[in-house]
């Protein structure tokens, strides 16, 4: 045991009581870093999915929503949080402004709450990618990191009502719930609020596709967001050492930390492998936007219970979140019309609910009828409360006329209407957009149209038709290829 190596050492309960809390607050903050990093993945596959008139636009999105949200978590929102968790468990004390005066280690956990509050944040900024006023975002922002999120979180983590609930209370160890169903279904909600992009569906209803600008800043941003997310996952096994009534130090979480990297591992595997083949199944290729979407799709599924979860729950698991994903894009965009840009929904909102709801049944406590109406109790509830805040927020936001920029600052694109500035420069002449062989682009980006032998039209729906000069000078066989992307 480590006490006993520390016997020569002759350290008092106390010294050894501090020693405990070092080594566990230095791993907090350490994965807590880690997480934060993730702001990274987040803004590299948002602008990746978006198209380039808006990629300035997405990453001061993201950049502002740490910024913003984690101060108004820091004054307002742990306190909600705490406030909604004592009357709804039951009673207890509590303060709306402990955090102010919480001291060095309260800091640290209002700091490993503050990361996955932001997380919850910034997940709704992928849906409304390329329409929504930055005014109109942020407002929301601000109320979900002061009132919504830390609701949800008030009850639950914080010992509310779901804690508690059908005997056994609501499970979702890190968060794939809490924070990335309830940011799912809050990006899904304000994308409906909104409206879809326009020359997103056509006059008889069917859909167009507006590929992103870079699948590579996409994939790019994935494989960070899976790094990070061993600190979601794993760091929430957050007590590496534990001091027993006797004085002998012992693993605390760490004994089953084990098992949390092992299922995290599994399920992303997975997610990426459903997603891959759903997407073969639907379109007879491998879609590249599907499979790093499946990816996290299976992070998220396991999120909620890679501390209890069986080696083939943890696959299964993973599997159905990629699987699911193609689906569920697909119905949200053909039957319910909802122009959910980066697929917040099915990556985070769908594959939370079903991670939550596949606990009873893969958990290494084996199945439980009191496990399973905890867990839809919760999904409910938390399902409830976010479509009903995020409604209240932009239905107020639009009353106002706040909520949508113009037709005309949409084709001209939010980098330039909302910041005054322009992503890529260099392919830029003062209003008229350029390439380096002389040919034009439009601000809306739906036509390319090249001064050499060769000519493209870029079509609304993503894909464009290319026309080669035949050897006699006429037109030649025309190709018609699709833009790739699933969203």
């Amino acid at each position: 045991m480590v006490s006993e190596l520390l016997v020569p050492l002759q350290l008092s309960e106390a010294e050894i009581s501090a020693l405990v809390e070092g080594i566990n607050l230095l791993w907090v903050l350490v994965v807590t870093f880690l997480i934060f990093f993730m702001h990274a993945g987040f803004a590299m596959l948002e602008a990746g999915q978006v198209r380039s008139k808006n990629v300035a636009n997405q990453l001061t999105k993201n950049l502002l929503t740490w910024s913003v949200g984690v101060t108004m978590f820091f004054l307002i929102g742990a306190g909600i949080s705490s406030m909604v968790g004592s009357i709804t468990g039951g009673g207890g004390e509590y303060s709306i402004v402990g955090t102010l005066t919480a001291g060095s280690s309260g800091w640290v956990s209002w700091l490993f709450g503050a990361v996955f509050a932001m997380t919850a944040a910034t997940i709704v900024s992928g849906a409304v990618a390329g329409r929504a006023k930055l005014r109109a975002y942020m407002s929301y922002t601000i109320l979900l990191a002061a009132v919504i999120y830390p609701v949800v979180t008030g009850l639950t983590w914080a010992g509310g009502f779901l804690a508690t609930v059908a005997g056994v209370g609501f499970k979702d160890f890190a968060g794939g719930m809490i924070v990335h169903g309830m940011g799912g279904v809050a990006g899904l909600t304000a994308a409906w609020m909104l409206g879809p992009r326009l020359d997103r569906y056509n006059a008889d209803g069917s859909a167009n596709v507006i590929p992103g600008h870079s699948i590579t800043f996409a994939v790019l941003g994935t494989l960070i967001l899976a790094f990070g997310w061993y600190g979601f996952n794993v760091g929430t096994a957050a007590s590496v050492l534990t001091v027993t009534d006797a004085g002998v130090i012992e693993l605390g979480a760490f004994s089953y930390v084990g098992r949390v990297a092992m299922a995290t591992t599994l399920a992303m595997a997975m997610g990426a492998i459903g997603a891959s083949a759903m997407s073969i199944v639907k379109t007879g290729k491998v879609d590249t936007l599907y499979v790093a979407n499946g990816l996290l799709a299976g992070l998220v599924g396991i999120t909620a219970f890679p501390d209890a979860a069986t080696w083939w729950g943890a696959m299964l698991t993973g599997g159905l979140a990629g699987a699911q994903l193609p689906l569920v894009f697909s119905f949200v965009e053909t039957r319910l019309k909802i122009d959910d840009v980066c697929a917040v929904f099915p990556v985070h909102g769908s594959a939370g609910m079903l991670g939550a709801l596949m606990y009873p049944f893969v958990s290494i406590n084996g199945f439980s009828t009191s496990a399973l109406v905890a867990q839809v109790a919760g999904v409910a509830l938390i399902t409830v409360w976010t479509v009903g805040a995020t409604t209240v927020v932009f239905g107020v936001l639009k009353a106002l006329g706040q909520m949508r920029v113009t037709a005309e600052h949409e084709r001209e694109g939010l980098d330039i209407s909302e910041h005054g500035v322009e992503t890529y420069p260099e392919f830029s002449d003062g209003d008229q957009s350029t390439v380096a062989d002389g040919g034009t682009i439009r601000t809306d980006g739906g036509h390319v149209s090249e001064t050499d032998e060769n000519s493209s039209e870029l079509r609304s729906d993503g894909g464009y038709e290319r026309f080669n000069e035949g050897p006699d000078g006429t037109s030649g066989a025309q190709q018609t290829e699709s833009a790739g992307g699933d969203n």
